[in-house]
């Protein structure tokens, strides 16, 4: 049984605490939870089958085979250190955490420890794997959501753009995957994946559009290189617990640690 520990018990992190304890309950135990809002681990374990601890960081990672972060990028490095560290493997889903910490790519391939990033909302990254072994010349990102999918960036607010007010498609945002992060940390962590997966941080471009008629998430991914072009469209329903979250991305958090389960591994 692998024993897993969950970090964030908000909306990606409750779906997969369910996935674990329900789908996955013969290869895997749920065996502790933590957040930085003590209530939403309580909510969460009152609502799931098996009782799992409620511990500390530093208490869940010696009981654990695996630590999956489902809470903010704010915690990435020190929870992914501390994890490769003690050769615990460890799940990141808020990649954007990453940018400007790359040195933990090159501790987690000195570790014993696996280090696991979930395609997330974004289609076609088998597609970007693949490329990277020859040469990737360019990557652009354009991504579509509804404005309560941007409600609370900071870039909104250091623009002084009420997001409540825009009522046609408007390009609210055109930069690298970089400024991208930082000015939308909860709303954009595909544009991180794609930029560490292709040109980097600094070359990825981004542009985000909002329109009060987008009832969907949409992310469309243009790369080129010495393989040819490569475009993806993915259109994603909110979750329905959190319009800033496409379903796609709770989804593929719960296919990956299917993956890390099976002995059988499809795709790239």
């Amino acid at each position: 049984m692998l024993k897993i520990a969950l970090v964030g018990c908000g909306t990606i992190g409750s779906e997969i605490a369910r996935a674990i304890t329900d789908r996955f309950n013969k290869d895997a135990k749920l065996v502790a939870l933590c957040d930085i809002n003590e209530a939403n681990a309580k909510k969460l374990l009152a609502e799931l089958n098996e009782k799992p601890e409620l511990l500390s960081l530093d208490e869940l990672i010696p009981k654990s085979d695996l630590v999956i972060e489902a809470a903010s990028g704010d915690i990435i490095a020190e929870l992914v250190k501390k994890c490769l560290d003690a050769d615990v493997d460890v799940m990141a889903i808020s990649v954007g955490g990453f940018i400007g910490h790359e040195e933990l790519f090159e501790l987690a391939e000195k570790s014993k420890a696996c280090l696991y990033l979930p395609s997330g909302a974004l289609c076609g990254l088998d597609a970007v794997k693949a490329a990277g072994i020859s040469n990737i010349k360019s990557a652009r990102l354009i991504t579509r959501k509804p404005p309560r999918g941007l409600k609370g960036a900071p870039f909104l607010e250091k623009q002084n753009i009420d997001i409540d007010k825009i009522d046609k498609e408007t390009v609210i945002f055109q930069g690298s995957a970089k400024e991208a992060i930082k000015a939308f940390p909860k709303n954009i962590n595909v544009a991180a994946l794609l930029s560490l997966m292709s040109v980097g941080a600094d070359k990825t471009k981004v542009k985000i559009i909002t329109s009060p008629e987008f009832v969907r998430n949409s992310h469309q991914m243009v790369i080129e290189g010495d393989f040819g072009r490569v475009e993806t469209l993915s259109e994603n329903m909110p979750s329905p617990n959190n319009p800033k979250t496409s379903y796609l991305a709770v989804l593929s958090c719960i296919a990956c640690l299917k993956q890390i389960l099976s002995h059988v591994k499809l795709g790239t």
